[in-house]
């Protein structure tokens, strides 16, 4: 049998079949360090859809904010149940869990629906959400016993148009924050030199490091480049530890600490998306086993992943974070290093659980100058929108397809251009239709169900 190094060890050998192994755990001194690398993959990702929430909700921001140790409470959520939920999936119990090397995350995918439910109503609206969140979360975990049936309705042409839908939905945020975030909005601050410099720092940093570099310089270059861009934030004075001293060292999360409401436009925003979430589970777990293991992922795998996606979701809701999915970067980063040992990523879970539970971590994190952020968004939802256009290349473009993307894409996006359109329409209508993304997915799914092929048309290979 052919013996392959470990990657990152340096010595000793082990088998394709051991690399290939969900269950095989590589010694401590190599699992730890690479369950560690899987965190740097994905942390910048994770802890940003909490402060983005926070921006748009309207609170948290600022040393002197009344409301800043509930920005803190997001971001430890955040890493707390990212971890937790990445044990659902890796350790697993009963039916849930996809036994595989599967890191769980915050879910930029939600910000779309997340923000109109929160905008400018401060730590208030955050029960709606939560109300949102734990009963989609529900909604998640009941559609894994169905996932495997609904992928017909969701070719390359539907999710396609959906990641791309999430990516220019979420751009807006980037440019807002690289020129001084919502607050500075109509001051003489917002898009000054000093803003737009640190954000791209970001940008630079992480492309020479990404096209430039190899291994962990180039896995970890947006991480790198937001602690460029945060030295030279700090150099310019833009960086204030005021309330780092004052965070405890150790914090348990809060059951329902922002409340419990049900809301429609949450639940049902939620609930939709939980379907979008699934069908990319799917994705990330065939991703895991075909790039790892040289295998299709099996039925029991799929539903499981999809159990713990959901299961994840509504734990986290209830104490106060946002809705969990499957990460694709790290489904990447298996490929990469050829370790399928789901007990790797376990060690990356516990890291985060630690994290999670250190609230000082959370006031570090938030010392970061939302310019600083701005510019490594840029970058990751820039990517979203990319990963949506090479999805779409696989799509067959006739006439038809032609037909279903045009109308939904410009339906989606002009609602979202325009949100006043919709003013004469119920509140829960606004909040649902005004996302853009939401119009979009139901017209494509829709369309791509009744409109008939064309006649003769040529089918792709």
């Amino acid at each position: 049998m052919t013996e392959t190094t470990l990657p990152g060890s340096g010595a000793g050998g082990l088998s394709q079949a051991d690399l290939r192994n969900p269950d095989y755990t590589p010694p401590l001194a190599q699992a730890v360090p690479l369950g560690i690398q899987h965190v740097l993959a994905m942390f910048v990702s994770n802890v940003t859809p909490a402060i983005i929430v926070a921006g748009a909700a309207g609170f948290g921001f600022g040393s002197n904010s009344p409301d800043f140790p509930s920005l803190i409470y997001m971001i430890q959520m955040s890493m707390l149940f990212a971890g937790i939920a990445t044990l659902f999936q890796t350790i697993g119990m009963g039916p849930v869990g996809g036994r595989l090397p599967i890191v769980q995350g915050t879910s930029f995918a939600f910000l779309p629906v997340m923000i109109p439910i929160v905008a400018g109503q401060g730590v208030g609206a955050m029960a709606a959400l939560m109300g949102g969140v734990v009963i989609g979360g529900i909604f998640h975990f009941c559609l894994g016993s169905v996932v495997g049936r609904l992928r017909f309705a969701l070719p390359p042409l539907v999710t396609g148009l959906i990641v791309l839908m999430i990516g220019l939905s979420l751009i807006r945020v980037g440019i807002q924050y690289s020129a001084g975030g919502v607050p500075l909005i109509g001051k003489p601050e917002y898009g000054s030199l000093a803003n737009w410099s640190v954000a791209l720092v970001v940008v630079v940093v992480t492309l020479l490091l990404k096209f430039f570099t190899r291994g962990m310089w180039s896995i970890a270059a947006v991480l790198l480049g937001l602690i460029a861009g945060y030295l030279f934030a700090l150099l310019l004075g833009m960086v204030s530890f005021g309330n780092v001293g004052n965070a405890s060292w150790v914090a348990l999360p809060v059951p329902f600490k922002w409340g419990f409401e049900l809301s429609a436009p949450a639940i049902l925003g939620m609930c939709f998306m939980a379907i979008v979430s699934a069908i990319e589970t799917v994705g990330d777990v065939s991703g895991i086993t075909k790039g790892g293991a040289g295998r299709e992922a099996t039925e029991k795998e799929i539903s499981g992943a999809t159990y713990a996606d959901g299961l994840g979701t509504a734990v986290a809701g209830i104490f106060g974070a946002l809705p969990n999915t499957s990460f694709s970067q790290n489904v990447g980063l298996i490929s990469m290093t050829g370790v399928m040992s789901r007990h790797v990523v376990t060690y990356g879970a516990i890291f985060l659980i630690i994290c999670g539970l250190v609230p000082k971590v959370g006031a570090i994190i938030s010392t970061v100058p939302i310019t600083v952020l701005g510019g490594g968004v840029i970058v990751m939802f820039g990517m979203v929108a990319a990963a949506g256009i090479n999805m779409l290349s696989e799509v067959h473009w006739n006439r038809r397809n032609m037909v279903i993307f045009a109308v939904s894409l410009s339906v989606g996006l002009g609602l979202q251009l325009e949100p006043g359109a919709l003013q004469h329409l119920p509140q829960t209508a606004q909040v649902l239709l005004t996302s853009g993304l939401l119009p979009a997915a139901f017209l494509a799914i829709m369309l791509n169900l009744l409109l008939p092929e064309e006649a003769g048309a040529e089918k792709p290979a």
